[in-house]
């Protein structure tokens, strides 16, 4: 009987002979990080249960420093200090407050790629899907333990087939908009503990950006997983950033693979979409809301802050500068992006435009670092949260860098 893509990871990763959904499993993990939140608690396990022997491979275990970075407050300044001087004692690299979100860095840098099992202290570890790599978040204490031995227990997720059919015709549809249409349709809970796979022409037409925007709201989808078959053009983009750190095989899924359930769904007439308050499952089409006044606007995030995010928010303000009355807060995913929208001019034409682009991190994801929002506050992001409280007092709008460019230039929601 034929395998799925994560059904032949994990058989690649564990002594099981033929891992099957349901199964328990040892899983071998390629690469295991911790990031300052949650990387003080690893430590403290570590010290605590493995004592004389906390990391088993410090070439395939790594800090990463991107919720609060740099530290604003004095826990988490004394936090990452204390990740920092446990990673030189015991020669851990260290990516700090200067590299921004975790996920995407390990992606530029080499350490992930096809077929790959990772794992670290991040909800939205599953991004890697988008290079048909298996990345899960966990709690501290698995982290802590995979540090040590360079295993975790997983079971084995049934998988679900997406079939997409047609291409978007409406040109302000992106990647967002299609994750956001999975959302209305199959809301946090009817896919939960699948992994999906994605076939079709328009998932398969993505580049690296567009795919991380889809695989990162797995989570929200309450999926283990948003895998991307895997396939030259991706590897070729990974390596123009760096090489492969270790050896590595892309997996296929073969075609008698047994899927838990497929589904069709087609694109051709997807609208730009939004997610309105206070749940990224409250999914609209934007033309219900247009009119709606904008106090703030957020790009960025692990979704959305990629170099061709940015570039799509400040296109799709055209002429004209930040609306009068709005705040407009941009925020690389990483060092690399930073350079890139240098290079290209996109981060004079936000600054010039009135925008605040900050350096690479979380941003608007982590409370305080690029600003929250106060009580009546209407915000426009790129994120993939909106809860009540995530980002201050005020609502959060969860929406495309073309839906957002708009907002800040017009101060409310508008389609042209």
């Amino acid at each position: 009987m034929g395998r799925t893509i994560i059904e032949k990871i994990f058989a690649a990763h564990t002594d099981k002979k033929d891992p099957q959904p349901g199964d328990v499993v040892w899983l071998e993990v390629d690469v295991r990080s911790a990031r300052d939140f949650g990387g003080p608690n690893v430590i403290k396990h570590l010290e605590k249960y493995f004592p004389e022997n906390p990391v088993l491979d410090t070439t395939r275990t790594v800090f990463t420093f991107d919720t609060v970075a740099p530290a604003n407050n004095i826990p988490y300044a004394i936090n990452q200090q204390r990740v920092r001087v446990f990673a030189r004692k015991h020669g851990v690299p260290l990516y700090d407050v200067n590299r921004g979100i975790g996920t995407h860095t390990l992606l530029e840098e080499g350490w992930v790629r096809p077929g790959m099992t990772a794992v670290g202290t991040d909800s939205h570890y599953n991004i890697l899907g988008a290079v048909g790599a298996f990345g899960q978040g966990m709690g501290d204490r698995d982290i802590a333990f995979a540090f040590a031995t360079g295993k975790v227990w997983f079971e084995v997720p049934p998988t679900v087939r997406i079939n997409v059919e047609g291409m978007p015709k409406n040109p302000l549809v992106t990647p967002k908009d299609f994750v956001l249409s999975l959302l209305r349709r199959f809301g946090s809970h009817g896919l939960l503990g699948r992994v999906v796979e994605l076939y079709g022409d328009y998932p398969q037409s993505l580049d690296l950006a567009g795919r991380i925007t889809v695989a990162s709201m797995g989570t929200e989808l309450g999926l283990i997983s948003i895998i991307f078959p895997p396939d030259e053009k991706i590897e070729r983009e990974l390596n123009e950033f760096s090489a492969p750190r270790f050896e590595y095989e892309p997996f296929v899924a073969d075609p008698d693979a047994k899927y838990e359930q497929e589904f069709t769904v087609d694109v051709t007439d997807l609208e730009p979409l939004l997610a309105a308050p206070f749940s990224p499952d409250n999914v609209h089409p934007v033309r219900e809301f247009i009119g709606q006044r904008v106090d703030s606007v957020f790009v960025g995030s692990c979704t959305n802050g990629r170099d061709p995010d940015i570039r799509a928010a400040l296109e799709a303000m055209g002429d004209d500068p930040v609306a009068e009355g709005t705040i407009m807060r941009v925020v690389p995913a990483t060092r690399v992006v930073t350079e890139k929208i240098m290079k290209d001019g996109t981060w004079m034409g936000l600054f010039s435009k009135g925008a605040v682009v900050s350096h690479p991190a979380c941003g608007g994801c982590a409370q305080g670092q690029i600003g929250m929002t106060g009580e009546g506050e209407v915000q426009i992001s790129t994120g993939n949260r909106n809860f009540k409280g995530k980002q201050g007092a005020g609502e959060t709008f969860l929406v495309s860098p073309v839906i957002a460019g708009l907002a800040a230039a017009k101060g409310k929601i508008w389609l042209p």
